[in-house]
């Protein structure tokens, strides 16, 4: 079974990597107005999950810089996701908002509308 993930795994990246979107371009002062709004957000992911790679795509596409982190490969980051967010479910968008409290969503769909939204995209 972990052949078939590993190989499927790598599948999908190949597949990413071949059609890979177009990022959107926009004059430095809206990018960096985008980039002030993604400041406060991180999304928590595995490189191979297809429905990562739907949101990641996505980012691509809409130029977003939101940091990635893996929580697959790196402990401390599917620790804090567990602790902080209540499951280890990916995609996971962390949302630190300006009064102090964090928003966790989960869902690939549920993301992508919530940035657009929030992002007026």
């Amino acid at each position: 079974m972990k052949l078939i993930r590993w190989i499927l795994g790598r599948l999908i990246l190949i597949v990413d990597a071949l059609a890979s979107p177009k990022a959107i371009a926009r004059d430095s002062a809206a990018q960096m107005e985008i980039d002030q709004m993604t400041a406060s957000m991180s999304m928590y992911q595995f490189s191979t999950c297809p429905f990562c790679v739907k949101v990641r795509r996505e980012l691509k596409r809409h130029s977003l810089n939101i940091e990635l982190r893996d929580a697959k490969n790196d402990a401390e980051v599917k620790a804090e996701l567990v602790r902080e967010g209540g499951r280890h479910m990916v995609p996971c968008l962390r949302t630190d908002k300006p009064d102090g409290t964090v928003h966790w969503l989960y869902e690939s769909s549920d993301i992508i509308a919530h940035l657009k939204k929030e992002l007026s995209l």
